[in-house]
C-alpha cells in the first residue's frame, strides 16, 4: 500500500475560516482528488503534516517512510521569510528532494520547491489570478512529459494566486505557460529524485474557490475583479451552484466553462498521472 505524505502549508485558522465558508479542507480534497485515479484494488495510507502550524513529523516517522508527499497551496509569500513557517517549510521541500521523495506540488507547493533548489518567486506584475485560469499551454516538453499525458494542447484551471515562479531552478523544465504566468508547470528531475509543479489547484473544486473569493472579498472589489460587493456575492453563490451541480448549463455559459474544470477526471488527471509515473512504482 502506498504511503502519501500530506504537507499541509496553510494555517489551521485560515483552513477552519475557509472550512466555514464551504470549501473543503485541502488534504480531505487531495485525497478525493486522488482516489479516482488509483487502480483497482489499490488504496493509499496518508498522513497529514500541518507544517503551517509548525508541526514536525512525529517521532519513529521518517521522510524516507513515503512513497510520494503533496506540497498544498498557501497565503503565504516564499520571497518573505521573516513570515511564520515559511523557513521552516523551505527546509522540509529542501529535505523531500534531498531524501528523494516524488513530491507534487500545487501552487505554493511549486513556488516553495523552486525557491528550496535555487530558483526565484515574485508578485506576479500580471495581478492576481483567481477563479479559473485561461488556456494553460503545455510547451513542447510537456506535451512529451507523463505530467500532460491525456490533457488537451490548451486548458482551464481552478486557481487562486498572486505570485508566480519567476525564475525556474537549475536543472528544471517549463512544461506549462498561459498569458497570465509563464511559469504553469515545471518538473524537476536528478536521478532518483523527482518534483511535479503546476501554478493552479487540481485538487480544488468550486466550493474551494467560492470560499477564497469570499474570503478575500475587498481585494477582489479592490483589483477590478467585481465592480460592487454584490456582484462578488453572485460568483460566490455561483461558483457553490456549479459545486452542487456541475451540469448548470446557465451557469457554464455565463463563465465560459468546458470539461477541463466541470468532470473531475479531467481536472484532476496530473495527480493521476503523477501517481501512474512517480509514486506507484516506488511503492
Amino acid at each position: 500500500m502506498p504511503r502519501l505524505l500530506i504537507v499541509n502549508c496553510t494555517a489551521d485558522a485560515v483552513l477552519q475560516t475557509l472550512t466555514a465558508k464551504g470549501s473543503r479542507p485541502y488534504d480531505r480534497a487531495f485525497v478525493e482528488s486522488i482516489e479516482p485515479h488509483l487502480p483497482a484494488g489499490i488504496e493509499v495510507d496518508t498522513f497529514t503534516l500541518n507544517i503551517g502550524d509548525g508541526e514536525s513529523l512525529p517521532q519513529g516517522v521518517a521522510l524516507g517512510d513515503f512513497d510520494g508527499a503533496w506540497i498544498s497551496g498557501s497565503p503565504l509569500n516564499v520571497y518573505r521569510p521573516e513570515q511564520p513557517t515559511v523557513r521552516a517549510q523551505l527546509d522540509l521541500a529542501r529535505a523531500i528532494w534531498e531524501e528523494g521523495v516524488p513530491a507534487f506540488g500545487s501552487c505554493w507547493g511549486l513556488q516553495l520547491m523552486t525557491a528550496a533548489l535555487g530558483g526565484t518567486v515574485h508578485l506576479n506584475p500580471n495581478g492576481r489570478e483567481i477563479g479559473v485560469a485561461r488556456r494553460i499551454c503545455p510547451t513542447e516538453a510537456g506535451r512529451a512529459h507523463a505530467l500532460y499525458a491525456g490533457k488537451q494542447d490548451a486548458f482551464d484551471a481552478l486557481c487562486s494566486h498572486e505570485d508566480e515562479v519567476a525564475a525556474l531552478p537549475p536543472g528544471a523544465e517549463l512544461l506549462a505557460s498561459s498569458a497570465v504566468s509563464r511559469v504553469q508547470a515545471m518538473a524537476v528531475r536528478e536521478g532518483d529524485r523527482s518534483f511535479w509543479g503546476v501554478q493552479y489547484h487540481p485538487e480544488f473544486g468550486f466550493d474551494a474557490v467560492a470560499a477564497i473569493i469570499a474570503l478575500r472579498a475587498q481585494r477582489h472589489l479592490d483589483e477590478g475583479l467585481a465592480g460592487t460587493a454584490g456582484e462578488v456575492d453572485t460568483i460566490v453563490s455561483d461558483f457553490h451552484a456549479l459545486a452542487r451541480d456541475p451540469a448548470r448549463k446557465d451557469l457554464i455559459w455565463k463563465y465560459g466553462l468546458h470539461a477541463d474544470v466541470l468532470d473531475p477526471a479531467v481536472r484532476t488527471a496530473e495527480f493521476g498521472n503523477w501517481l501512474r509515473a512517480e509514486v506507484l512504482p516506488a511503492g
